[in-house]
């Protein structure tokens, strides 16, 4: 689902129309105090990442993008589905980030990293073209930080 956002964000990104991004949850479902943190966290995130420049965003407020293919950020998000007590994070400046295993070792598939330990919770989606991510999830991460999130000890990470 979030390569088809990133693919139909890049569609639109490429015809001038920004970027369209899904909910990150269904109406209602994100608590109220998630929400405002995720509005602040939209409102300062940066101007860019990597070297990709800040694109204008619809169908969702909390949700930001950058550059053409899109990496798009959804906050408020809830856990991977493939997410257990037992699956491995890595540390970038503080934030805890999940990657599935088989985005990890495919080097041709987008990466799709969801911060964990912390809420409000983040997906980022990388393109497979921006590879390697690190540089763009580290400019997030100091964002993220900066924020000062509350935590999460239901979502630990190994």
């Amino acid at each position: 689902m979030v390569a088809g956002v990133v693919a139909l964000g890049a569609l639109l990104a490429g015809c001038g129309g920004g970027v369209e991004v899904s909910p990150s949850r269904t109406d209602g479902a994100l608590p109220a105090a998630e929400r405002r943190a995720c509005e602040r966290l939209v409102d300062d995130l940066p101007d860019a990442v990597g070297d990709q420049p800040r694109e204008e965003v619809s169908g969702n407020p909390l949700a930001a993008a950058w550059g053409d293919p899109p990496v798009v950020l959804r906050c408020g998000v809830g856990s991977p589905a493939d997410f257990t007590p037992l699956s491995t994070c890595q540390e970038i400046n503080g934030v805890l980030w999940f990657v599935p295993e088989g985005q990890i070792t495919d080097q041709g598939a987008d990466v799709v990293a969801t911060s964990m330990g912390s809420l409000p919770r983040v997906e980022v989606a990388v393109p497979a073209a921006l590879r390697p991510p690190q540089g763009i999830l580290t400019d997030l991460s100091d964002a993220l930080r900066a924020q000062g999130r509350t935590p999460d000890p239901d979502e630990p990470c190994s």
